[in-house]
């Protein structure tokens, strides 16, 4: 079965960091595009960052310059480093699978999602 679980989340200050772990299971993720999205309260879901199979990333511009993705095909894991957090980055989070040659913006797969509370 094909799962993908998220870790990593919780309260920070304003200014601080968090890594997020995307942890795959019944699969490999380097065969799949790798995606983060986040959910504020009221809001509608939102891409933040992608990652190809050849390391090719991309961000959207709010997170630009603070967030960076990677992965560790050894681990079969994708992370999210958050630096310089902002209130505003509060938000569900959530990691995503997508096959190759498809759009990031449409992953076929998701995990549950781990919440990130920026918040003095």
């Amino acid at each position: 079965q094909l799962q993908l679980v998220e870790s990593g989340g919780g309260l920070v200050q304003p200014g601080g960091s968090l890594r997020l772990s995307c942890a795959a299971s019944g699969f490999t993720l380097n065969n799949y595009y790798i995606g983060w999205f986040r959910q504020a309260p009221g809001k509608e879901r939102e891409g933040v960052s992608c990652i190809t199979r050849s390391g090719t990333t991309n961000y959207a511009d709010s997170v630009k310059g603070r967030f960076t993705i990677s992965r560790d095909n050894a681990k079969n894991t994708v992370y999210l480093e958050m630096n310089s957090l902002k209130p505003e980055d509060t938000a569900v989070y959530y990691c995503a699978g997508t096959r190759v040659g498809l759009s990031c913006r449409y992953p076929q797969y998701w995990g549950q999602g781990t919440l990130v509370n920026v918040s003095e």
